[in-house]
């Protein structure tokens, strides 16, 4: 039999038994996979109305793998269990030293960082927070200009427009001067990337590689899993992180998006080597490299350690053994005295962040959620209306952003603590993407971020409990589908 027979029988094999196919898909969701009920009922609404697209759509993006056999990034155990432990003594002792002042009202925040992120608390940084594109690709290709040992760049999207080759050129010329750079990008985000521009820049001495790459040409095998954080280290004396990547739309320059608003922050001082040792592990994953090897990479710069910031460094993903940053997010709304400020590019939370979120509202928390008035995700968008209806029925304000699009990805609790990354508040940046978050625990930094939002609430227009529950049935319809749908999203 020639091979388009053989296709031809299999193409008829597979269309006489969808319903059978559908049926072991459903046994393997509900009794092997440990995934939450609305899941699974999810995928098997998806699985019974959608029975040829369905199976497609589960073998992409559904397919729960082991995640201590698909994810085995090396860790530093030995390195840290030191400082782990002093600080867990620390902790346990009051008037330890490690905590004083307001700092002291969330050592069991810090604690559970510690033990369920493995995230060292850092006493000495200094936080500088951006917000607007031009300046950000200003400040690191000057930061990068400066190099002198390494420059480490990681982004979820990276695309091969004149944002980027600007970066490249500066990288370029860091490597004919000896500096050792490092790219990793995310291969489903950076699909605009090609295998070409891949090998240029490795021909021009940058060391670049893909997170999950395709298998076959650039046929995507894995479309969940996808690594979504945003890291740059410079010679260990300052990093950044947040919520840009690297694009012309994150200037501004996207008609159909317009302005672009989003949060990264500059750090200087010891975070910068946790976020390096973030880097290193998914590096060495893709790169299939060991880093760690190299102890230089992880050598304090004394001379930047001069803040006064305390930050701990939270990563999560497929991999981690707790939902560190969705814990995180829960932890800081259980602590929330006064208020409580978030913005979201997308609200899909999970029936435990949403009935606590609902509760501080009810119990007199001053809840304040910004989200964007033009989508880049209409399924998002309408999921995300669903769930604000919710909170303004317990008393949360929210507001549509409508200068363009909004991006930043940042809670803020009373005025002392924010924790702010490349975290959305939804389902899919708990459970299935790799994230990192840096939780700062200053005053002064955390009113400069809640200043930043009081002034965004200029370019909003409030969504009022009266206005939602007048909307007509067509958006009911479309919010309720997209409620159904919003563990896929």
């Amino acid at each position: 039999m020639d091979m388009t027979g053989m296709l031809e029988t299999a193409a008829g094999w597979l269309w006489d038994n969808f319903l059978w196919l559908n049926v072991a898909l459903i046994i393997l969701l509900i009794f092997f996979e440990r995934r939450e009920p609305k899941t699974v009922w999810a995928w098997m609404l998806a699985l019974y109305f959608l029975p040829a697209a369905g199976i497609l759509l589960y073998l992409l993006v559904g397919q729960d793998l082991r995640r201590k056999r698909t994810f085995r990034l090396k860790g530093m155990e030995e390195e840290f269990a030191w400082a782990m432990k002093r600080q867990e003594e620390l902790l346990g002792i009051s008037g330890g030293g490690l905590l004083e002042g307001e700092a002291e009202g969330f050592a069991g925040l810090i604690r559970y960082n510690l033990e369920a992120a493995r995230a060292v608390l850092t006493v000495d940084n200094s936080v500088n927070i951006i917000t607007d594109g031009r300046e950000l690709y200003a400040d690191m290709i000057r930061e990068m200009g400066s190099a002198k040992e390494y420059i480490h760049v990681q982004s979820y999207i990276i695309r091969p427009d004149e944002i980027f080759q600007e970066m490249e050129i500066c990288l370029a010329k860091k490597c004919s001067e000896g500096v050792k750079v490092r790219l990793l990008a995310d291969a489903i985000g950076s699909r605009g990337m090609r295998r070409s521009d891949f090998e240029r820049l490795k021909d021009i001495g940058i060391l670049a590689e893909r997170f999950f790459p395709p298998r076959f040409g650039r046929l995507p095998v894995r479309l969940n899993y996808r690594n979504h954080r945003k890291i740059t280290v410079i010679d260990g004396r300052v990093a950044y992180v947040g919520g840009f990547n690297f694009g012309r739309e994150y200037m501004g320059l996207d008609e159909k998006l317009g302005f672009w608003r989003d949060t990264h922050l500059k750090i200087k001082g010891s975070a910068v080597l946790a976020l390096n040792m973030r880097f290193i592990q998914d590096w060495n994953y893709a790169a299939k490299e060991d880093l760690f090897r190299e102890k230089g990479l992880l050598r304090p710069q004394t001379a930047c350690c001069q803040g006064e910031s305390l930050i701990q460094i939270i990563s999560s993903g497929p991999d981690s053994k707790w939902q560190n940053i969705r814990s995180n997010y829960l932890r800081l709304i259980h602590l929330s005295r006064d208020h409580l400020y978030i913005q979201t590019p997308y609200f899909i939370p999970d029936e435990t962040i949403l009935e606590a979120l609902r509760t501080a509202a009810l119990s007199g928390v001053k809840v304040r959620i910004m989200v964007p008035s033009i989508p880049d995700h209409p399924f998002v968008l309408w999921a995300t209306r669903s769930y604000i209806g919710d909170m303004l029925e317990a008393g949360a304000r929210c507001y549509l952003y409508r200068r363009g699009f909004l991006h930043s990805k940042c809670v803020m609790s009373d005025g002392l603590v924010y924790c702010c990354g490349t975290a959305n508040m939804d389902i899919r940046s708990f459970q299935l993407n790799f994230e990192v978050n840096a939780v700062v625990y200053d005053r002064k930094s955390a009113c400069r971020m809640e200043k930043l939002f009081e002034e965004d609430l200029k370019d909003c227009v409030e969504l009022t409990a009266e206005e939602y529950r007048g909307r007509g049935v067509s958006i009911r319809v479309k919010e309720q589908f997209c409620r159904l749908l919003s563990p896929l999203l």
